[in-house]
């Protein structure tokens, strides 16, 4: 049977560490958020729009990880209040506790399958408009139809896409030490 002193590393422990999470993944979100509604803002003003309809899919994905770090943000939250309930009578069983920390580990998961298929959908895209570009299409000027420069609004869509992707990577891994953290015996 854990001792009282053992509830209360743990209680701190998965505070720290909920709140390292959450902080770290709402600042990450902060910036997905302002990358992701520059680039719908700044998409809709560009002149060649309609050029960029090989990147729908990639900002579709990482608007859809955003969504998914919405939840483990949540579930960010959720770890911060059940570590202050350890420390308090009405004590959450290990159960209840890894179930909370499990769904948060399988939202960041997720979060991450979306991201990375939503990279290599960006990515993709802006390979092939790279290869088919001639040396000194800046320097010349517009271009063809088929010469496009990559601009830096496709650019900033890979960039969401990066920090989406790092704000769930921190989330599994913070996960996994609470997990571990849970389940560790004195």
């Amino acid at each position: 049977m854990p001792d009282r002193f053992d509830f209360q590393l743990l209680s701190a422990g998965l505070r720290r560490m909920g709140w390292i999470r959450f902080w770290i993944q709402v600042v990450l979100g902060v910036v997905v958020l302002g990358v992701l509604l520059f680039t719908a803002v700044g998409g809709s003003l560009a002149r060649n729009a309609e050029r960029a309809v090989g990147l729908g899919p990639g900002i579709s994905l990482t608007t859809l990880a955003f969504f998914v770090l919405l939840y483990s943000l949540w579930h960010g939250w959720l770890i911060v209040r059940t570590g202050r309930a350890l420390n308090s009578e009405a004590k959450p069983t290990r159960g209840e506790t890894s179930r909370l920390i499990k769904r948060g580990l399988i939202a960041d998961l997720l979060g991450l399958v979306l991201a990375a298929v939503g990279y290599q959908a960006l990515v993709g895209p802006l390979f092939i408009q790279a290869s088919m570009q001639t040396q000194g299409v800046a320097v010349i000027g517009r271009g063809t139809a088929d010469n496009l420069p990559i601009t830096s609004l496709e650019i900033l869509s890979v960039l969401s896409n990066t920090q989406v992707l790092f704000a769930h990577l921190i989330g599994l891994i913070l996960s996994l030490w609470l997990l571990q953290r849970v389940y560790r015996t004195s």
